[in-house]
């Protein structure tokens, strides 16, 4: 059996996303705009980092950088997000500028109990390609 937290060889970032991806169910823009209208409950979560988010997002995504999501998800941890973590039964999208970072975070997600998770294909990169609507926020700097 191979054991995740002792691998027989050094894996890398690629190894991580492949492995998330398939156990995630994935979503193209097309899709996401499906999921937008059938399900009003439904969470978009920006798993980029603030700077990336504040360059433009999808309307209406709630921002958690990927390397807080296993923190900001826990409703034990002290510092959670309480948007994210009382999302458990909510429909929940992931995104990230390419797709990558968003398979690992719904990947985590489903192991915390998220029961309907998906990771959006191309991400932010591709939803804004594909035409879909973006928001972009002023800063004042």
């Amino acid at each position: 059996m191979y054991n995740v937290f002792k691998p027989e060889q050094p894996v890398g970032l690629m190894d991580f996303v492949k492995a998330a991806k398939s156990c995630v169910s994935e979503v193209d823009p097309a899709g996401l705009l499906r999921l937008k209208q059938d399900k009003p409950d439904l969470l978009i979560v920006d798993v980029r980092e603030s700077s990336e988010h504040e360059q433009g997002h999808i309307e209406g995504a709630h921002l958690v950088p990927r390397g807080i999501i296993e923190a900001a998800a826990d409703p034990a941890y002290p510092n959670h997000d309480p948007v994210l973590a009382g999302a458990r039964g909510r429909p929940v999208v992931a995104y990230c500028a390419t797709g990558g970072r968003s398979a690992m975070a719904a990947a985590v997600l489903q192991m915390m109990g998220f029961g309907e998770v998906y990771s959006l294909v191309g991400g932010y990169s591709g939803w804004a390609q594909a035409g879909h609507p973006v928001v972009h926020e002023a800063r004042f700097v």
